[in-house]
């Protein structure tokens, strides 16, 4: 039995490349005693639809990505190239252009410039949380799904964050910092206890649902403001709006995603609304603050600290790079007091990159060798069961397309010479997927489905594993 094959299209005017793969044994036991089971199991094992020769399939890995991502796709036979560092915009044109699948953290940049040149390119694996480092339109348009890891590394942030609010409320970075130029320091005014304080939540998701139980574990109070309606965990109570949470909460901390709605959502206004002596954290994204403003309040007194692990911009690379050229407001921020500066590093753990790095990888194969969209961040989620090892002479064709109407009818005419074991299709906004398992099919008819299937208008990509 040979193992499943693809032959892809890229979009534009690159000829489609025909891939194939060594041959593959099914081995069971085959004793009287267990040969119904080991029949049984032979019929319901999933078949691997592996799409190239493992070795043709172009992964490249930046930023360090963690070793179990890594190990996932190698097993594969995968050939992967792994860089610790991001790369500047000429040099991640250069590689990307013969790639298949990269993954990426929060530091590089692809752009539609970038992703223009990526011809091969099939999928993106962001190995963290956010994906705004990636022109999410521009990849579905051009048939590149886009993965990410949303949940992993939320205790990794929630922990942070719980460390900073007492950091901040016994000024232990203050202390520290005098400590290590020699200077003893011993005070009491105007350091807290958290218990009994009440903490605001903006954003009430995966990280700010679990911040909430630390929390309260803590003996804080905990209030929360979303702009959906979410049930609260333990005693945590919603609050109607962002302004009723500024004043009454002690400490306030953001779990909000990057758009044009967030942006500088704390600035002057909101300052003002804070409870005076109050402190602001920040483990979300760095434009959601405005730093200025958050540096008036500081030296007014408004505030009495805060914590920011975020920034506007942030270097590419570790080094001596958070100065005045990067933010001009830098050096303004590096002299206050009470105010914890950290590089990224809310999700920075050992667990959680382990983590991701499973979540993304799996999520990574699954594409690649299945055409499963489930969780993808810019392209319909579409799942469909594995085909079986009794099913030899099937393959699976994937056809990403504009959302127009007429193409079912016009996929299925197609189709329509072969059994149709088993079809689905949805579309996200313009961008439709659909996937179909079709039975007794030869290489003449794959070849015959993929040019027609790429002769059609509303043609964006085509994919046949098999």
């Amino acid at each position: 039995m040979t193992v499943p094959r693809e032959i892809a299209q890229p979009t534009g005017d690159k000829t489609a490349a025909q891939f194939s793969v060594s041959p593959s044994t099914f081995q069971s036991p085959i004793s009287s005693s267990s040969f119904m089971a080991s029949a049984l199991a032979h019929r319901s094992a999933p078949k691997q639809l592996k799409p190239f020769n493992t070795e043709d399939v172009k992964i490249l890995l930046l930023e360090n990505v963690n070793q179990t991502g890594q190990d996932i796709l190698r097993a594969q036979g995968y050939q992967v190239e792994f860089l610790k560092t991001s790369l500047p915009e000429d040099q991640l044109i250069e590689k990307i252009k013969d790639v298949h699948v990269i993954g990426i953290r929060s530091k590089t940049k692809l752009t539609a410039n970038v992703l223009r040149e990526a011809k091969n390119l099939l999928v993106i694996g962001c190995f963290c949380i956010g994906t705004n480092q990636v022109d999410l339109d521009y990849a579905a348009q051009h048939g590149i799904a886009v993965f990410n890891s949303p949940f992993a590394n939320s205790r990794s942030v929630a922990e942070l964050v719980i460390a900073e609010i007492i950091t901040l409320a016994r000024q232990l970075g203050d202390r520290s910092n005098e400590m290590h130029r020699g200077t003893w320091n011993k005070v009491s005014a105007k350091c807290w206890e958290i218990r009994g304080k009440t903490l605001g939540i903006v954003g009430y998701g995966h990280i700010g649902s679990q911040l909430s139980v630390l929390a309260e574990a803590m003996g804080m109070t905990v209030i929360y403001y979303d702009v959906v309606t979410l049930m609260a965990i333990g005693t945590a109570r919603q609050v109607p709006t962002l302004e009723d949470l500024l004043a009454e909460a002690d400490f306030v901390t953001l779990h909000v995603p990057e758009t044009p709605e967030t942006k500088n959502m704390i600035s002057n206004d909101q300052f003002e609304k804070m409870k005076t002596g109050s402190y602001l954290i920040n483990a979300s994204r760095g434009t959601v603050v405005d730093i200025p403003a958050l540096i008036k309040a500081s030296r007014s007194g408004k505030i009495a600290g805060a914590a920011l692990d975020v920034f506007p911009n942030e270097p590419a690379a570790n080094g001596d790079y958070f100065t005045n050229d990067l933010n001009q407001w830098g050096e303004d921020l590096r002299g206050l007091n009470n105010i914890i500066l950290t590089p990224h590093i809310g999700g920075s753990t050992e667990e959680a990159q382990r983590a991701i790095g499973v979540e993304v990888a799996d999520a990574l194969v699954r594409y690649i060798n299945q055409g499963v969209t489930t969780g993808s961040v810019n392209v319909p989620e579409v799942t469909m069961r594995s085909l079986t090892l009794d099913e030899p002479n099937h393959a699976r064709v994937i056809y990403i397309h504009r959302n127009v109407p007429g193409v079912l009818r016009k996929v299925n005419e197609i189709l329509a010479e072969h059994n149709v074991d088993k079809q689905i299709s949805d579309s996200k906004g313009d961008l439709a997927y659909l996937m179909a398992d079709v039975s007794d099919v030869k290489q003449d008819d794959i070849k015959n489905i993929r040019d027609s299937l790429d002769s059609l208008s509303s043609r964006i990509l085509t994919r046949i594993l098999y």
